[in-house]
């Protein structure tokens, strides 16, 4: 299927993606509608704006059909104010390791403390490169998907993860 978005998420440990990054941008997305799997998010990615439509992912939450599109920042703005209640306020760095880029994400607000990385993949059985900052697998647990973070942020559930995992001195 065209739009495939196949992506593995982890934890993150350390603070070495910092001085990895080739670049960072500073990202705020809210939700214009979520559920059942589905959602439609709007995105202000420094001072560009996205509108992304996502489908359900497949029981793994390995893979689901996303479809981006670039919108005027004007635009992302004014459909910001639609959203539903809950705003993603985090930094992105991009950490090149091997063929693959990994995109380290660092919460600020009610989920500050959380960092994770996801890298996408060609194919759900592609093999990669995973540098050292990287931890325990989170695809497909619903806690680390950023639409149910808005609803139920971190500060809320962070002792359920190892301590190792907790980037305390982000919050």
């Amino acid at each position: 299927m065209k739009n495939m978005e196949i992506e593995r998420k982890f934890l993150v440990r350390g603070e070495s993606y910092r001085e990895l990054a080739e670049s960072s941008s500073h990202i705020r997305q809210g939700y214009i509608c979520s559920g059942h799997g589905r959602t439609v998010r709007v995105r202000i990615r420094d001072q560009r704006g996205f509108l992304t439509i996502k489908g359900p992912s497949d029981d793994g939450g390995l893979s689901r059909y996303e479809f981006e599109k670039e919108i005027t920042l004007e635009e992302a703005r004014q459909l910001m104010d639609i959203c539903e209640t809950g705003v993603i306020d985090k930094r992105r760095y991009l950490v090149k390791s091997g063929q693959h880029t990994f995109e380290v994400d660092e919460f600020y607000g009610d989920n500050a403390g959380l960092v994770m990385a996801e890298v996408e993949l060609q194919s759900e059985d592609e093999p990669f490169e995973k540098p050292d900052f990287i931890g325990q697998e989170v695809t497909g647990d619903r806690r680390f998907y950023n639409s149910h973070m808005r609803k139920m942020p971190f500060c809320l559930w962070k002792g359920t993860i190892p301590s190792e995992f907790r980037h305390l001195e982000l919050e």
